[in-house]
């Protein structure tokens, strides 16, 4: 094998028999932090300008967040002077919470606390890493040599902390034990612990404990079993935040942080749609969305997600994935026969019984709830089927289509997908069912018409006499039929051009539209009874003696051109 997999080994478990959170179930959503503008920033091919900086920024306040990490100001005059410009214009809401990453060092830290002057709620976050393999590798130091970085680091924000406050400043530390899942969970509790000490923290004085998978290096329940293990064995646990940070290296981040939320932490970092170095950062869109779909308050807001999506690619110049979770383009969309016919039944299911909770198979969520479009649900390709032309022809421009009628207008759509090979937009879809269904003409053509209807009693059958002229192959006839309504008045009176002898086997017919300007739909469908062969024809028009008239025509015509 070219691949050698014996060259990696893998991750122990903890051993921990007392885990208890896979009994338990979320019922509220976490504090949310985001770090686009830090940990997504600094993981762009072109980092973002003050500008871009800024348009995101306002666009994470619309959507609801309350803590944002908006960058390293010590580390680069990008981010300290976006953050004074965020203080100078006084775009920083009351409610809000203002984080920055610092290094443990004097002289970064005084840099911090200046660029934070002004700021009503800072969290400023340290963090040195803590992993068995950094301390070998990297750093080449002892566990008592590391802790003393974390705990001196600690001391120089305390001292600055103090300053800050008597301006008016309220200061929260957050300490993270960077690759945090590298880390023997004991050394990382007393690494925390000799922070906390330090720290003295209460509820005036609140702390955050970030642990965060650095590196994604095991299945979701061990990052579980690690976070409760620690929640469990770490000080000060009533007056401090207990925040998850989870990378993507497996793939399992969202599940991590879940998982990881279960176990017992409190605050969630990460970024929209999981940007971040590497394979990314978990994803709140989709962690938010996950709670939204199961009837809990995600207290985050991305119903205009358009909006959210465009101003995303556009400061960072990254692409959505078309298959991103809720919100990417083909998400919702269903281009497969059974799929189609199960949404739509699902929809008509919801109409019907005016049922409460959503419910409709192959969608997690309403589309409409994130802002999308239900065009966007159904769309028709080679692969599609009966129902899912229906749908769009209903739900877009309101036919609504007899079910045994469904299969033969589908065949007409999916020749055409097979001849062309593509996708056929909505406005196609149209444009087929008219040319093969209402402006179908050559053969027989309505002209005029006129009904007189007679009843000699209110018990008693009508009798309707039909009078007009018809154009057969563009030669004007008179025409004059008797029936018991304008439908088989109509038959029988071109009965005489020996057109064939028709019988209706189908009719159906409702209104388009609501109020004065509604139109009647007529859709008929007519058995030649010398050849056993049917058509489906159908009739628009705003009276409704026209619409079953013009429905008959069509059926012909229809049956000419076969």
């Amino acid at each position: 094998m070219a691949m050698n997999y014996k060259k990696y080994k893998p991750y122990i478990k903890i051993d921990f028999k007392e885990r208890t959170w896979p009994e338990k179930i979320t019922t509220k959503a976490p504090i949310w932090c985001s770090v686009d503008l830090r940990d997504g920033n600094q993981a762009l091919p072109i980092p973002m300008g003050i500008d871009e900086k800024l348009l995101l920024f306002k666009m994470l306040i619309k959507i609801g967040f309350k803590n944002i990490e908006v960058g390293f100001p010590s580390a680069s005059e990008t981010e300290f002077n976006f953050l004074r410009k965020l203080v100078d214009e006084k775009l920083i809401p009351d409610d809000v919470s203002i984080q920055v990453l610092t290094q443990a060092r004097e002289h970064l830290i005084a840099k911090t606390f200046e660029a934070l002057k002004g700021v009503k709620n800072a969290i400023v976050h340290v963090y040195n890493s803590t992993s068995e393999l950094q301390r070998r590798v990297v750093f080449n130091k002892n566990k008592e040599e590391i802790k003393k970085i974390a705990t001196e680091g600690t001391l120089l924000v305390k001292k600055f902390a103090e300053g800050a406050r008597k301006e008016g400043m309220n200061v929260v530390l957050e300490y993270s034990p960077e690759s945090f899942t590298g880390t023997e969970v004991e050394y990382a509790v007393e690494v925390s612990n000799a922070v906390l000490d330090v720290w003295q923290p209460s509820k005036e004085n609140l702390a955050i404990i970030n642990l965060p998978s650095t590196v994604e290096m095991s299945t979701p329940n061990i990052y579980a079993d690690q976070i409760e293990w620690f929640c469990n064995h770490i000080k000060y646990r009533d007056v401090i935040q207990i925040s998850l940070h989870a990378h993507n290296d497996r793939g399992t981040g969202i599940a991590a942080t879940e998982l990881g939320l279960l176990a017992g932490a409190d605050r969630v970092e990460g970024t929209l749609f999981g940007n971040g170095e590497r394979t990314g950062n978990t994803d709140l869109l989709t962690v938010a969305l996950n709670l939204y779909s199961q009837g809990i308050d995600p207290e985050l807001d991305f119903y205009d997600v358009e909006e959210i999506k465009d101003i995303f690619q556009q400061v960072t110049r990254l692409p959505i994935h078309p298959r991103h979770p809720y919100v990417g383009d083909l998400v919702h969309t269903a281009f497969s026969g059974s799929h189609q016919d199960a949404i739509n039944k699902g929809f008509k299911y919801r109409t019907d019984n005016n049922v409460d909770f959503w419910e409709v198979p192959y969608l997690p969520i309403d589309p409409s709830d994130v802002g999308c479009k239900y065009e966007a649900v159904i769309r028709i390709n080679s692969q599609s089927g009966k129902g899912g032309v229906a749908f769009i022809l209903e739900k877009e421009y309101g036919f609504k289509l007899p079910k045994n009628m469904h299969p033969e207008v589908a065949k007409i759509i999916q020749k055409d997908t097979d001849d062309k090979g593509i996708e056929l937009k909505k406005e196609d879809i149209l444009k087929l069912f008219e040319d093969n269904y209402i402006n179908i003409s050559g053969f027989l053509e309505l002209i005029k018409y006129k009904v007189n209807e007679d009843s000699t009693n209110e018990d008693a059958d009508s009798v309707v006499t039909l009078e007009g002229v018809i154009k057969i192959y563009g030669e004007e006839k008179n025409i004059s039929g008797i029936g018991n309504g304008p439908v088989s008045a109509f038959l029988n009176a071109i009965e005489q051009f020996n057109l064939g002898k028709y019988t209706v086997t189908s009719y159906d017919e409702h209104a388009r539209e609501e109020g004065d300007k509604s139109q009647a739909i007529t859709y008929v469908q007519l058995e030649n009874l010398n050849t056993k062969e049917r058509y489906f024809g159908v009739g628009i028009s705003p009276n409704i003696t026209s619409a079953p008239i013009k429905a008959i025509i069509s059926a012909i015509n229809r049956s000419k051109k076969a």
